[in-house]
């Protein structure tokens, strides 16, 4: 690949993993222990992610079963996942923290998949944003020297780059849309 479109590759390639990640955090009907990515917790005074201070376990399959590494900070992750957005309220008997993810009724499961879009679009502009910067920085080019049909074939690359990243795009909802709304 050209050097003068690896960077817009690089970035085309990190707007895709931000979706898939975002994706990740949407609650399916199934227990998914990524959906407790972003929750952090006060550890010793430092925000910490979760993860770091427990061990985080799916035993059944609407369940997650949270057991921190330390006692005392069985409320400090309570009220951590009580003030996110994950709509789930912990139960706890002191030492394990259990979230039992009730089933999604269709009106929810329509309204993820319609999110999930949403997220998906964001993703597709983001991606065609790049190739705007892209293509201005090739024509650029043109002062610098650099011949016309070279300019087109660069512009034309960046084009199929962008098609191929609209397609994972799309895939990715697909697939995202088609698990939310499995019963």
């Amino acid at each position: 690949m050209d050097e003068r479109i690896k960077v817009y590759d690089d970035k085309m390639t990190k707007s895709l993993h931000s979706l898939e990640s975002e994706l990740a955090t949407i609650r399916a009907g199934r227990a998914n222990p990524h959906i407790l990515d972003r929750i952090t917790v006060d550890y010793y005074g430092t925000p910490t992610g979760l993860q770091q201070v427990a061990n985080i376990s799916v035993p059944e399959a609407r369940m997650i079963q949270i057991q921190p590494w330390e006692p005392s900070l069985v409320k400090a992750i309570e009220k951590a996942i009580l003030v996110s957005d994950i709509g789930i309220n912990p139960n706890n008997d002191g030492k394990i923290i259990r979230l039992n993810f009730p089933e999604l009724t269709e009106e929810r499961r329509k309204e993820l998949v319609k999110d999930v879009k949403k997220k998906g679009e964001a993703a597709k502009v983001a991606i065609r944003n790049i190739r705007r910067d892209a293509n201005d920085a090739m024509k650029k080019l043109s002062k610098a020297d650099v011949s016309e049909d070279e300019i087109a074939e660069l512009e034309d690359n960046v084009q199929k780059m962008t098609d191929n990243y609209i397609k994972d795009v799309d895939k990715a909802v697909e697939a995202k849309s088609k698990e939310i709304l499995t019963v």
